[in-house]
Parts: C-alpha cells; sequence; structure tokens
C-alpha cells in the first residue's frame, strides 16, 4: 500500500497535536521509496531514517554473520541518540531548511 495516499494509516499524533514534524515523520513513506529504488524521495521524506539505515543494515550484518558478538551499547550512546533526535526535529522544521532537508 502506498502510504502517501490520504486516509490509509494514521496521522502523527505530535504532528496533529502541534503541527510540527517529529524526527519520524515520513519515516513510513522515506522506506516506502527506498523499496522501490526512489533514494532522493526517501530522502526528501526523512533524511535522517536514510542516513541511518545504512549504520543499521553493516550492525546487524556483522551480528549475523559471526563478526561481532554482542555487547551493551556505550554509556554515552543513549543521551546522543536523544540529542539526535531533538536537534533533528528543530531542524526538519525550520521554515529555511524544512523542504530541503525532509520535512
Amino acid at each position: 500500500m502506498d502510504p502517501t495516499r490520504p486516509g490509509r494509516f494514521p496521522a502523527c499524533p505530535f504532528r496533529a497535536t502541534t503541527g510540527f514534524d517529529c524526527p519520524g515523520c515520513g519515516s513510513l513513506r522515506a522506506l516506502h521509496e527506498l523499496v522501490h529504488g526512489h533514494l532522493a524521495a526517501a530522502a526528501d521524506y526523512n533524511l535522517l531514517l536514510v542516513a541511518f539505515l545504512p549504520c543499521a543494515a553493516a550492525v546487524w550484518l556483522r551480528a549475523v554473520t559471526g563478526r561481532a558478538r554482542p555487547r551493551a551499547l556505550p554509556k554515552w550512546s543513549a543521551p546522543v541518540t536523544v540529542i539526535v533526535l531533538v536537534v533533528w526535529a528543530v531542524i526538519r522544521n525550520l521554515p529555511v531548511l524544512g523542504g530541503v532537508l525532509g520535512a
């Protein structure tokens, strides 16, 4: 199903409440575009997701192939993740950069 067609999926509660895009807004549409081979369109929907997926794929491949043993995440990873998501939420909602960075 095409997530760009209205009425198929519920609206983002954060966007419905505030009028701003959350860090995850556009992720489903971006994944849909990636599956269909449209990298630029996917980046337009959610650039952070498109940038994150190769990193996640590399970690997953290392785990699946047995090249890396599972281990605990470093203590700094949670705060850094929160900071990146907050900064992304702010940047993508700026009027000047929002359209360029996947709003």
